[in-house]
């Protein structure tokens, strides 16, 4: 099941709209040129989880677009009317820590071709149940060229890479390309041989040391200023593991600091944290250490907000 909220001016509170039956013009620039931009986030037990790191970064990328959409007010109204009707649609049972997920999407498009009006709607959805199946047996991934270096964000800046755009055909044709190959997920890697991101996720991998007889743990992403979208999920999490003392660091990351980690996973607001097994059939670290570190950061990050 399916529900949609769409932000009419005439219903303050967002409009319910039959999803079985069409609700968008086919000349609306979001379905003819993918011209739009969306955030995916979680409710837990009706609560939106990080709801104003999404807010705000829709609101970064609808700047990069030059796309006027609703205010932050406009859109928590809507979210709470979509998630309250599917709740009572759609009653979902328990996850294995004992929460009630819901996927909530905020889409925004152009709208129809000059119409000069932008069309946007709030999505609430199931959780698809392969994403805890991830989640507990962890992924085979392959490193893919994205075809970009990793500083062309800053010359090129129409390519939109730090937006979240609805132009995910190449994502989507990325995993296909891996599942065609008996994978699970891509991290995508620059043309000057930089680890960026996955085609729905964030990259993090560990590192574990001994610093004069003590215990050092590090966390690493890529650096958020290679084209790749600031993850709100991994921020949650960097900032709640540096208050449990591990330490931060982001990038410049390569392939081989994967392969030399001893934990990598591909983190998203829906999926949360996910272990990768192997890269490119290569294994990652070690299975025990992996569940360890995997258990500590999961529990980190369901304390987030």
């Amino acid at each position: 099941m399916t529900v949609l909220v769409f932000l009419d001016p005439a219903f303050p509170d967002g409009r319910v709209a039959d999803s079985g039956t069409p609700a968008i013009l086919a000349t609306d620039q979001g379905v003819t040129r993918g011209d739009g931009i969306f955030e995916s986030l979680l409710a837990v037990n009706g609560t939106p989880r990080k709801v104003q790191a999404h807010l705000d970064r829709m609101a970064r990328s609808a700047r990069s677009l030059d796309l006027d959409i609703p205010d932050a007010g406009t859109w928590l109204r809507a979210i709470s009317t979509a998630a309250a009707t599917f709740a009572s649609a759609s009653p979902q049972g328990p996850d294995e820590h004992g929460n009630t997920n819901i996927v909530i999407k905020l889409i925004a498009t152009r709208g129809p071709e000059g119409a000069n009006a932008t069309t946007a709607w709030v999505q609430a959805s199931a959780v698809p149940p392969l994403l805890a199946e991830q989640r507990e047996k962890g992924l085979d991934v392959l490193l893919l060229d994205r075809g970009y270096d990793s500083t062309i964000s800053h010359r090129a800046p129409w390519l939109l890479l730090g937006a979240k755009t609805l132009s995910y055909a190449v994502n989507m044709a990325a995993l296909r390309h891996a599942h065609s190959h008996g994978a699970d997920d891509v991290i995508f890697t620059s043309g000057d041989g930089h680890v960026l991101e996955g085609p729905t996720s964030s990259v993090l991998l560990a590192q574990l040391a001994d610093r004069g007889g003590a215990p050092v743990k590090r966390l690493i992403t890529p650096n958020l200023d290679s084209g790749i979208l600031p993850g709100t999920t991994q921020g949650a999490l960097f900032a709640a593991a540096k208050e449990a003392g591990w330490e931060l660091g982001y990038g410049p990351v390569e392939p081989q600091d994967l392969f030399r980690a001893d934990a990598v996973w591909l983190i998203s607001s829906i999926r949360l944290l996910a272990p990768v097994n192997t890269i490119d059939g290569q294994a990652v670290g070690t299975a025990d250490v992996r569940s360890r570190l995997t258990a500590e950061l999961s529990a980190l990050l369901a304390q987030t907000h």
